[in-house]
């Protein structure tokens, strides 16, 4: 875990094999609730871990606060992302380079976010402030783009981000086909 996310999940320096625990039990219920859904005991995510259920509670006080750092840690690997893209030379693919990512994550986290939704839990509000930070930092490679001349000018991040959400939902499991989508999208936004 990176301090910023150590940040995002609200942890202070931990020992390395407690960040080694909260990194496998963060990976592995990822990985059971997108395959088997939210409902699955927390009992069964810290078998899996290789954790007891007491080490899980100590990191997680509650199966909502665990989804809600799996959703966090996400948006903490989109917001570097976005960031990393802003210093790119060519304005234009630093923001198709993070739109890229972007569709890929989402939709390798679709089933996860499925389950969660149809389990009743609203993620977004849970973690409106990151998913706002996201959005500035989209906006920054945004104009940046518009400013170089290589993007139009009348289309926010926020419709962009629509845009290729609606691309991963609207795709199978067919990762071409995603990024023919993607690329559609970026072509779109091109002066």
């Amino acid at each position: 875990m990176t301090t910023t996310e150590q940040e995002a999940s609200g942890t202070r320096s931990m020992r390395a094999d407690a960040l080694k625990n909260r990194r496998r039990i963060l990976e592995v219920a990822e990985a059971v609730f997108a395959a088997e859904g939210v409902s699955v005991p927390i009992d069964t995510v810290a078998e899996r871990a290789g954790v007891g259920v007491g080490t899980l509670y100590r990191h997680f006080p509650t199966k909502e606060a665990l989804f809600e750092a799996i959703v966090m840690v996400r948006l903490q690997d989109l917001m570097e992302a976005a960031e990393k893209h802003a210093h790119d030379d060519d304005p234009s693919e630093g923001l198709y380079a993070f739109l890229r990512e972007f569709a890929r994550q989402a939709s390798a986290k679709r089933d996860l976010f499925d389950a969660m939704s149809s389990a009743g839990i609203d993620i977004k509000s849970q973690c409106s402030e990151m998913i706002d930070e996201m959005k500035r930092r989209v906006e920054v490679l945004v104009q940046r783009a518009v400013e170089a001349g290589a993007v139009r000018r009348d289309v926010s991040a926020e419709e962009i981000i629509g845009l290729v959400s609606g691309a991963c939902h609207a795709v199978s499991r067919d990762d071409e086909s995603l990024m023919r989508m993607v690329s559609v999208v970026c072509d779109g936004l091109r002066r």
